[in-house]
């Protein structure tokens, strides 16, 4: 049985579109090209099309990516770093992002994460509270050290 697939100008317009309405990398548009059933020998293609017309920027979107995460989503380093390795995102542009967040900003925001967490956990022994704050921390993508400087403090 022969396989089906949307033609060329189709799926280009289909990714140029969805580019054009938020930022992606090159994995999200590879995903996308693969779950619209574009045919695989012109995915490289497409996506060459669409980094040579600015509809792709890997280092314009690690930017847009790490402070909505940083920002909204409230997630550590860890977290975002992670995430964007499995984007398959260039080692040298996460670095760059991530040590554009401000370390003031970033305690405060691990601060209030924190104070926000324990109000909310009825736990009284301390020694588990410490535990689940830090396994919550954690869970956010922040360095277990920071986390720990704060607990204590």
């Amino acid at each position: 049985m022969e396989q089906k697939y949307i033609n060329y100008k189709k799926a280009l317009n289909k990714a140029m579109y969805l580019c054009s309405k938020s930022e992606k990398c090159k994995s999200d548009i590879q995903k996308k090209l693969f779950d619209w059933k574009a045919n695989p020998l012109e995915h490289e293609k497409i996506i060459k099309y669409l980094e040579k017309n600015k509809y792709i920027d890997e280092e314009r979107y690690v930017k847009f990516y790490v402070n909505d995460k940083f920002k909204y989503n409230k997630w550590g380093k860890i977290k975002i770093r992670t995430m964007l390795f499995q984007k398959k995102i260039p080692e040298k542009f996460i670095n760059e992002a991530l040590s554009k967040i401000n370390n003031e900003n970033y305690l405060e925001m691990l601060k209030n994460v924190i104070n926000k967490k324990e109000k909310s956990l009825k736990e009284t022994d301390p020694y588990k509270l410490r535990n689940k704050l830090l396994q919550f921390a954690s869970s956010r993508g922040f360095e277990p050290d920071i986390i720990m400087k704060i607990i204590e403090n």
